[in-house]
């Protein structure tokens, strides 16, 4: 696998991973409950836009 390619899922992996955190945290702090459809929608857009601008950016900053 390209290591731009490789890199690029990884921060697409911390993106999501760290979405769900705030979203929990915020979730606790606030007692407002989202459904999951509202999470998982979100997350999907993380999921598919942070390899994606990750991807871009690396080659654009190289």
């Amino acid at each position: 696998m390209d290591p731009r390619v490789k890199a690029s899922l990884l921060w697409g992996v911390v993106g999501v991973l760290s979405f769900l955190v705030l979203l929990q945290g915020y979730e606790l702090l606030t007692d407002y409950r989202y459904s999951v459809a509202v999470k998982a929608g979100a997350t999907l857009i993380v999921a598919i836009g942070a390899p994606i601008l990750s991807y871009v950016a690396d080659g654009v900053l190289d």
